[in-house]
């Protein structure tokens, strides 16, 4: 796909923005009502993402964007790999709790097999990212060797979206604390980590 001149990039971040408000909102969406929302033509829309599925694709692929940005590539201190593993786990808390798509991405959006498939693939990518991670804990010895660190990755990124998504839907929400402590414990169990020297 050619660039996007600044123009066009600035009005499918709007229409990505208004289907955003739209699916928080309603829990769906309608390209004649994003259209609406974001002040365009309803044709624009499918100029940009083709059909209905593709705006939703597209909107997927841009909350994974930019969780992995924060939660999975970012830099994370701590003089050991559990210290920076507890960095990450609460920026990921914190920014799930904080951003208004996450409930619906992660609990109850729905789509046809394209977006099925496009959050199958963002998934593939969270869990090869994680894999790296935890075969970095296995070579400084945070975590249990001998096992595929893929598997361990999938069995945690699993575990944190489960939990996640039924927290976010409670009412009220439980604190971010006590649900990182969860989590916490949780993932180091089930990396076979040590978590007593890393706790705060």
């Amino acid at each position: 796909m050619e660039p996007l001149s600044g123009r066009a990039a600035a009005t499918r971040s709007r229409i990505l923005q208004a289907a955003a408000a739209e699916l928080v909102e309603t829990g769906d969406i309608e390209v004649a009502a994003v259209a609406r929302r974001a002040g365009l033509s309803v044709g624009l829309p499918y100029r940009y993402f083709g059909t209905r599925s593709g705006l939703m694709s597209a909107l997927l692929a841009d909350f994974y964007d930019r969780l992995v940005t924060e939660t999975v590539l970012g830099h994370f201190t701590g003089r050991s790999w559990l210290e920076r593993w507890r960095a990450q786990l609460t920026r990921w808390v914190d920014w799930v709790y904080d951003e208004p798509l996450a409930p619906v991405v992660l609990g109850r959006m729905v789509g046809d097999a394209r977006v099925a498939a496009m959050e199958a693939d963002c998934a593939r990518q969270v869990i090869a990212l994680g894999a790296k991670h935890v075969a970095a804990g296995q070579a400084e010895g945070a975590v249990t060797r001998g096992r595929d660190p893929e598997l361990m990755s999938a069995a945690v990124v699993g575990g944190m979206r489960s939990v996640l998504a039924v927290v976010l839907d409670q009412d009220p929400r439980p604190e971010r604390a006590a649900v990182l402590e969860e989590i916490w414990q949780f993932t180091t169990a089930a990396l076979g980590a040590r978590p007593e020297s890393a706790a705060p």
